[in-house]
């Protein structure tokens, strides 16, 4: 587990957790078919030509975090300061240019009125959650059929492609192909119930609020946990709406009638341990159970709708569930990488204090180690994906993506159960990072 912020397990008294890719972890296999769903649903609603099923959804193509504009129809990665990483542009599957994407952008800086804010508005719409991987690649493929068969690429339109997508969810149709195979596509993990058998037993409280319905996670929970899975949380809350229960105080909760599968109208005066509440919002929960503040820790995958409000608004604290962790770490682990970095890291040094050199022979070195800098940069950025590189990393800043994990999570990991390993009262530390301005102590 890793830390931007100190968190002190021992202070937190409440653990909330979203579902989807936090409790409930799934196999690649419902990627695929999402990707698949989206490319009937588009046909079959929305029209578009039979000649986009030739293009097969690739697992290995791109990641999340990724930025699409809208207007140009450009899929691009940004960094930490809206830069745009250059060899990191692409229309359909086709890299775009460093010259055609300065041109376009006039340089590579987007600006803060292109940018979509925390609830995905604006022309730059950001891919950020594990659902959108697929998104992406029916995106990209999509937009590569059009070329293809030389129609116009910018007549391809991403709001249709949402809706594609959202309506897979909206209408229950993935939710249904899940719990009809639900071996298929959701992980068992024993790790998962002890972990929360062991919160429990050391008397902390547990909620669950999550955007899905209740008898989808309800299905999932019984695979993963047992008939008896609710009886370890306090209270759950379906059909959320986040980031609206965490921004909005008029909507109610309302009590889910689980015989006839309909909520209840009555008013709700106090959750209930055993019974399953919708809807709803923050400041009723908090005045109803008086749990509010930096004694509540919350898991969840997406960084806007689970960290962003219950940190920034209400002082929850956070801890983000980032699967490509793994991988990205056992990349970094590789002796590989280790001696790229270092000798990167040498060159620039170098490239630093000898550019007051102003001898040719200085220049025509300079040139060179600028060369080989590039070369182990693409090297680097290709161990983590030949088209993207690293989720957390462009060539030397931050990804947008990262930078708003470290502002909205306090912790983060790769998966809930990586909690076992550390005790109930351990203290996460983060590391003290050195500011440009401050000499190094090493």
């Amino acid at each position: 587990i890793f830390a931007n912020n100190e968190l002190n397990l021992g202070d937190i008294d409440v653990y909330g957790f979203d579902y989807d890719y936090t409790l409930a972890a799934y196999r690649p296999e419902l990627h695929h078919t999402i990707y698949h769903l989206g490319q009937e649903t588009l046909i079959s609603d929305f029209k578009y030509p039979a000649e986009i099923l030739k293009y097969p959804y690739d697992p290995s193509w791109p990641i999340r975090g990724l930025h699409y504009d809208v207007r140009k129809g450009l899929l691009l990665k940004l960094d930490a300061f809206h830069n745009i990483q250059l060899d990191t542009v692409f229309r359909g599957q086709r890299r775009v240019t460093e010259r055609e994407v300065k041109s376009l952008y006039n340089g590579t800086h987007v600006t803060l009125d292109q940018m979509n804010t925390f609830y995905g508005q604006g022309p730059m719409h950001q891919l950020i959650d594990l659902f959108a991987i697929p998104e992406v690649s029916l995106i990209t493929n999509t937009t590569e059929a059009f070329i293809t068969m030389s129609e116009r690429y910018v007549n391809f339109n991403l709001k249709l492609t949402e809706n594609c997508i959202q309506r897979i969810h909206s209408s229950g149709l993935l939710h249904q192909k899940i719990m009809d195979n639900i071996d298929l596509y959701l992980m068992k993990c024993e790790k998962t119930k002890y972990l929360l058998e062991r919160l429990r037993s050391s008397n902390k409280k547990l909620f669950l609020i999550t955007n899905s319905g209740f008898n989808f996670v309800d299905a999932g929970m019984r695979f993963m946990i047992g008939e008896d899975w609710r009886e370890m949380f306090d209270v759950v809350i379906t059909n959320a709406r986040k980031p609206k229960f965490f921004n909005e105080t008029s909507r109610p909760f309302r009590e889910l009638d689980e015989v006839r599968n309909t909520q209840s109208w009555g008013k709700v005066t106090e959750l209930q341990k055993g019974r399953v509440y919708q809807e709803g919002n923050f400041s009723r929960l908090k005045d109803m159970t008086g749990w509010f503040g930096n004694k509540v820790l919350y898991f969840g995958d997406h960084v806007y709708s689970d960290l962003a409000d219950p940190s920034l608004k209400h002082g929850w604290r956070t801890a983000g569930i980032i699967p490509e962790l793994e991988n990205d770490v056992e990349k970094m682990n590789t002796v590989e990488y280790q001696k790229n970095v270092k000798w990167l890291v040498s060159l620039v040094q170098q490239l630093e204090e000898s550019q007051h050199q102003s001898s040719l022979d200085s220049a025509e070195l300079i040139e060179i180690w600028l060369e080989e800098r590039d070369e182990i940069r693409y090297k680097l950025k290709a161990m983590f994906n030949p088209r993207f590189g690293s989720l957390f990393r462009t060539h030397n800043n931050p990804t947008y993506f990262s930078r708003r994990l470290g502002r909205f999570a306090d912790i983060y990991m790769s998966s809930l159960i990586n909690l076992l390993h550390y005790n109930v009262d351990h203290t996460f530390y983060p590391r003290r990072s050195v500011l440009p301005h401050e000499p190094n102590p090493f």
